[in-house]
């Protein structure tokens, strides 16, 4: 966050020295990446708070409200603004003014954001695994690290575009085209501004877990002695770290209730142990036959809102 404000306040000098309306874009740019660092540093912050009777499961989506905020308001303020100057400078172009400090503090920011960017990428790889990074922006559970991904990719890109506007605008003499490169830092600015509003609002409505997590709760669930299988099994996340588990499994039929709430208390053991974000657990013991499964699907499939499959 220190860094793009420094970054932003030598674009803004620049602009001043230069009238370039890419380096105007580009300044707001860098401020609106500040804003979106504190915003996510607000809502990390915010989420730690212990859960109450009001907020029982605690405060962990506040990361996910304060990614959208970011994703909505600031990415979209900076697009807005730099359409605007885009047109503006189209519709009334100059020439650049003393070119060589809107080339200087552009190389210098390409070089800081490239250093950002790098940092980001090791931070992920850790996460990401065999996943494409599109696969990995969309199931992330946690939306700091794409963000900063999505933000740091935007800024070099925009960084080459305002190279591109300045560039020439200097070599044809046609301040149009720094215009052209403005227009194109907001149009850039929209199209990650919508890509994190879809991607936070996903989280924000509530996602489950990803299949290879589910399939190692099953597992887990399975892999106790008493549980014969799982019926049926529904996870939501209450926060990039917190999951809620609800199941509902099958217990053999001559079990007394001790023995039943020895497997149950196992089998949560096990899950915690095979993915410790699992916080929150409620599981149902069962009968399972094959016609009532059946049925179950069947009413699944027909209205999956009224399943009627409800842990308690």
């Amino acid at each position: 966050m220190a860094a793009n404000l420094a970054i932003a306040v030598a674009k803004f000098v620049a602009f001043l020295f230069t009238g370039s309306s890419s380096m105007l874009a580009e300044s707001v740019h860098s401020v609106a990446d500040s804003g979106n660092q504190a915003l996510l540093l607000v809502g990390n912050r915010r989420s730690r708070r212990r859960s109450n009777r009001e907020h029982p499961f605690g405060y962990g989506r506040e990361r996910y409200f304060y990614a959208f905020v970011v994703a909505v308001v600031l990415f979209t303020i900076g697009a807005v603004f730099s359409l605007y100057e885009g047109i503006e400078k189209i519709s009334h172009p100059h020439a650049v003014e003393s070119p060589a400090w809107a080339f200087g503090v552009l190389i210098f920011a390409i070089v800081a954001e490239g250093f950002s960017f790098r940092t980001a990428i090791l931070e992920a790889l850790h996460l990401k695994g065999k996943e494409s990074w599109v696969t990995f922006i969309r199931r992330a559970k946690a939306p700091e690290l794409p963000v900063v991904l999505l933000e740091d990719l935007g800024a070099l890109l925009g960084l080459v575009f305002a190279l591109f506007g300045v560039t020439m605008a200097v070599v044809t003499g046609n301040g149009m085209w720094d215009g052209v490169g403005t227009l194109m830092i907001g149009v850039l600015l929209a199209v990650i501004a919508i890509v994190l509003a879809l991607e936070t609002k996903s989280l924000l409505i509530g996602e489950g877990a990803t299949p290879d997590v589910e399939r190692k709760i099953c597992a887990a669930l399975e892999a106790a002695p008493e549980v014969d299988r799982v019926i049926h099994i529904r996870t939501l996340h209450l926060g990039p770290e917190e999951l809620l588990v609800a199941a509902k499994i099958a217990v053999q039929h001559d079990d007394t209730a001790a023995e039943v709430a020895r497997g149950i208390d196992e089998a949560e053991r096990r899950i915690r142990d095979a993915v410790p974000i699992a916080r929150v657990i409620y599981l149902e013991p069962d009968l399972y036959s094959e016609e009532r499964a059946r049925a179950a699907k069947a009413a699944e499939a027909a209205e999956p809102a009224a399943s009627g499959e409800t842990a308690t």
